[in-house]
């Protein structure tokens, strides 16, 4: 089902931010294609390195560098939010509470 599989690309999307949270969050390492390599904790600077190709999952990439541009921080916390709001409403959705409702 399309929902799910939405859910599922974009829970891929905040593990990949959730190590990176916070004073004891841990760096990551990446390598773009020419080899160059970056290390960092910044959940925009992770983001804009990957190449993200599901919709759903673009939209929070979208949604993390609006965070950036308008705040300036907090864009892994608004991509780990994002992907626990929309894994839980599919689980309201799958209990047959209408999306209406949800977003209510």
């Amino acid at each position: 089902d399309v929902r799910s599989a939405n859910v599922t690309a974009v829970s891929a999307l905040a593990n990949i931010l959730k190590s990176s949270l916070g004073p004891q969050g841990l760096d990551k390492m990446l390598v773009d294609d020419i080899g160059d390599v970056t290390i960092t904790n910044d959940g925009a600077t992770i983001l804009k390195q990957l190449e993200v190709e599901h919709p759903a999952a673009k939209v929070l990439v979208e949604l993390a560098n609006l965070q950036d541009t308008e705040v300036g921080d907090g864009t892994t916390s608004v991509v780990i939010i994002a992907a626990e709001l929309l894994k839980r409403a599919n689980e309201l959705v799958k209990n047959n509470i209408h999306p209406t409702t949800i977003i209510a």
